[in-house]
């Protein structure tokens, strides 16, 4: 009784403070009613555990089981939201199930397909934020291991089945996608949307030095393909000739290989380490571009250039003392604070520790290794039983594959005027697969005992070298417009359409049709 007397003392407010719902005189049965000890969830609860990237309740909990549930969640959540292409991931059980039971080698192959597509975005995901936490050097080095992982996976298995033909047409593919598909549609879409102030359109700009270094490399790439060809031209292939002329071309692929790999080295220091401002995406005075990226003091896409406007447009029509102002960027007062809201959304973007991430990149890993594994064994079957051959499967597919994700992003910041970040997609892909990629396969091969060497067909080396040639005189000026985007995208076109009717690809088809 004497707790039932003093509880108007700790009741808390009046009526006429507190809720109408609960009446002061409602005697002893009502105290348990006073306040919900758990609150019915809202909205907002139900957003914040499914939808919200920044917290997840129940991570705090004194509980350690909720907060290990709370957390996995977390770490599931966050990875799943990462990127819209994820919405897949339903496929990636489906293919492991049609592999495991056997299913039609169409149904293996598109599901498998369509599976690695989302795990190549988790993996760069995953990439990306073990990279944030080890600084410019070691997470630059990591991006630039793992940013083509997903073609490596894929590669490895095809050189271990020895399916050498797919594996070189996929890595002259994913080169050529990102020369031609990839750089050319950042240049048409990104031309077509962006116009002056006038209505006249206008050239995107990109870091000059940073492209003239990479179309150097290119060409450098270029040429450790067409000496093999050379070769293999010059000596006689009858007889016992056949043979010296094949290890002869092995031991200069291997040479070659090792070579190009430490030169990929050179180029990574190079980029991360004694030159990185060169590469940097913003200005050297400080100034973020909206648009284009300064570069060594000046500023490219509508910003002051030495003190005079640049494709002449300036904000207020001033620019003082060489230096670009917060108010010479194209359009600046339609985006800046959208742009600094976004820039400040991104920076808090929630990040998962090093550790999930890296478990995460371990799962992913493993499973790009076994949707590749059943990807590739179906290869023979669809050939056999499709109008597809393996050169096309591997110059146009794959590549698919294993940079959709990325290749979408590149496309993306090309149209919000971003393109040094563009070009660093396409360009910089281009060079990892080149110089690093590739020789590392014929290094894999030279290990596992599989003839990989950088003697590719005839007509696909020509096809690499003019796509190279082409690609570099549309970007050594630093500019780029929506003619130049059409006109690589037509270059792109023109080769598939070529591979996929090449003789050897026919000869292929009709052995196939009459069972020969």
């Amino acid at each position: 009784m004497s707790s039932i007397s003093n509880k108007p003392t700790t009741r808390g407010p009046p009526p006429h403070e507190g809720t109408a719902l609960l009446p002061h005189n409602s005697g002893p049965s009502s105290a348990p009613h006073h306040h919900p000890i758990i609150p019915p969830p809202s909205v907002n609860s139900w957003n914040a555990f499914f939808f919200d990237r920044r917290q997840t309740p129940g991570r705090d909990s004194d509980r350690l089981a909720i907060r290990i549930c709370a957390s996995l969640w977390h770490v599931t959540k966050v990875t799943l939201l990462s990127n819209y292409v994820n919405l897949l991931l339903v496929t990636v059980p489906l293919g492991i199930v049609a592999g495991v039971l056997a299913w039609s080698p169409v149904v293996v192959f598109t599901l498998n397909f369509l599976a690695i597509i989302p795990l190549a975005a988790v993996l760069s995901f995953a990439t990306e934020e073990i990279a944030a936490k080890l600084g410019q050097a070691l997470g630059g080095l990591l991006s630039a291991t793992f940013g083509n992982a997903v073609e490596l996976i894929v590669s490895i298995v095809a050189l271990k089945d020895g399916q050498i033909e797919v594996v070189q047409s996929s890595m002259l593919g994913s080169i050529l996608s990102n020369l031609l598909l990839v750089m050319g549609t950042c240049f048409l879409l990104g031309g077509l949307r962006h116009r002056g102030s006038t209505g006249h359109g206008t050239e995107q700009e990109f870091a000059q030095a940073a492209a003239q270094t990479t179309c150097s490399l290119m060409t450098l790439s270029s040429a450790s393909l067409v000496l093999p060809a050379a070769l293999y031209a010059v000596m006689d292939k009858n007889g016992s000739h056949g043979k010296k002329m094949q290890h002869s071309i092995l031991v200069l692929s291997h040479g070659t290989a090792v070579l190009l790999l430490l030169l990929y080295i050179v180029y990574l220091t190079f980029q991360l380490r004694t030159h990185s401002n060169l590469f940097e995406a913003e200005g050297q005075n400080g100034v973020a571009g909206q648009s284009g990226l300064a570069h060594d003091g000046q500023a490219y896409n509508g910003q002051a250039h030495n003190g005079q406007a640049h494709n002449g447009h300036t904000h207020n029509g001033e620019a003082h003392n060489g230096q670009t102002q917060n108010h010479t960027t194209l359009n600046m007062t339609n985006h800046t604070t959208d742009e600094h809201d976004d820039d400040d959304d991104d920076d808090n973007d929630p990040e998962i520790g090093p550790i999930s991430a890296s478990a995460v990149l371990i799962v992913t890993t493993v499973l790009v290794a076994i949707c590749a594994q059943y990807l590739v064994g179906s290869i023979d079957a669809i050939v056999a039983t499709q109008n597809i051959s393996k050169t096309f499967i591997g110059l146009i597919l794959i590549p698919i594959v294993g940079n959709a994700a990325e290749h979408v992003t590149a496309v993306v910041v090309a149209m919000e005027d971003k393109m040094d970040l563009a070009m660093g997609v396409a360009i910089g892909s281009s060079i990892q697969i080149a110089l690093g990629l590739t020789p590392f396969l014929v290094i894999v091969g030279w290990i596992i005992g599989q003839p990989m060497s950088l003697h590719f067909e005839t007509f696909a080396t020509v096809a690499f070298a003019i796509s190279v040639l082409v690609s570099t005189y549309v970007i050594q000026d630093g500019k780029s417009n929506y003619l130049e985007g059409a006109m690589l995208l037509g270059l792109y076109v023109i080769i598939a359409v070529a591979f996929f009717v090449t003789p050897g690809d026919a000869l292929q088809k009709l052995s196939a049709v009459i069972g020969a």
